[in-house]
């Protein structure tokens, strides 16, 4: 074995988990903001919004991120209004900007089906008790509905904010040094592929084994006798 290669590698490597953790914590945070608006837009009366949200779930969670991701930082900035317009070229002028929207964009979809049904499965008759006691809607939905949500949808989130970890490793290909896009660099210097993605791959791993570890420690404390 390489040791001057492996200590390369895992000191090269480890520059992109900064990048890895801020590119899937933004977008969980924004992803779950909308995705929390879509699955109330999807469970309310409103058919408009009912539809609206159901359509944007359909496509996003119909298209491959890598799509999305290619249409966000390849083809908008083809329009001239975008390209003029200081604020749409923030965004989808850089690398990571675009990254964390498409992220968000593309989580928000999944997120809004797993706390929709979350929400519909709060029983009815605590809610049908709440409006009785005189609570107001938003009252209902922060005491008992989002809670109640909360704990039914986590395990189902939980796989999610896995999926975005290892989402973000496409962000490589919009030129984002992330692990994939540092990797990739090394790769092209060194050539040992094997040994490079592996090491990689090793940091995924023990990223989403902290995350899972996390996941399962607050699922034990929702769901344990007395909370």
């Amino acid at each position: 074995m390489d040791w001057d290669l492996l200590h390369r590698a895992v000191t090269t490597i480890g520059k992109g988990v900064g990048t890895t953790l801020t590119l899937a914590s933004v977008s969980l945070a924004l992803g779950f903001c909308l995705g929390l608006g879509l699955a109330v837009m999807r469970i309310s009366g409103n058919r408009l919004l009912s539809g609206f949200a159901e359509y944007y779930s359909a496509v996003f969670r119909g298209t491959p991120l890598l799509v999305q991701l290619f249409l966000f930082y390849y083809g908008l900035g083809q329009f001239d209004f975008v390209r003029e317009n200081p604020i749409l070229w923030w965004v989808i002028g850089g690398g990571m900007h675009c990254a964390i929207m498409a992220l968000a964009l593309n989580t928000a979809a999944y997120t809004s089906e797993i706390l929709r049904g979350g929400l519909m499965s709060v029983p009815v008759g605590l809610i049908e008790a709440a409006k009785a006691a005189g609570m107001s809607r938003a009252l209902r939905f922060r005491r008992i509905e989002f809670p109640l949500a909360i704990r039914q949808a986590l395990p189902a989130y939980g796989n999610e904010m896995v999926l975005v970890i290892k989402g973000t490793s496409l962000a490589s290909t919009i030129t984002v040094l992330e692990i994939t896009g540092y990797a990739k660099r090394l790769m092209s210097q060194t050539y040992a592929i094997f040994e490079v993605f592996t090491i990689a791959g090793i940091f995924y791993l023990l990223i989403n084994a902290a995350l899972i570890f996390a996941i399962r420690r607050i699922e034990n404390r929702l769901t344990s006798p007395g909370r």
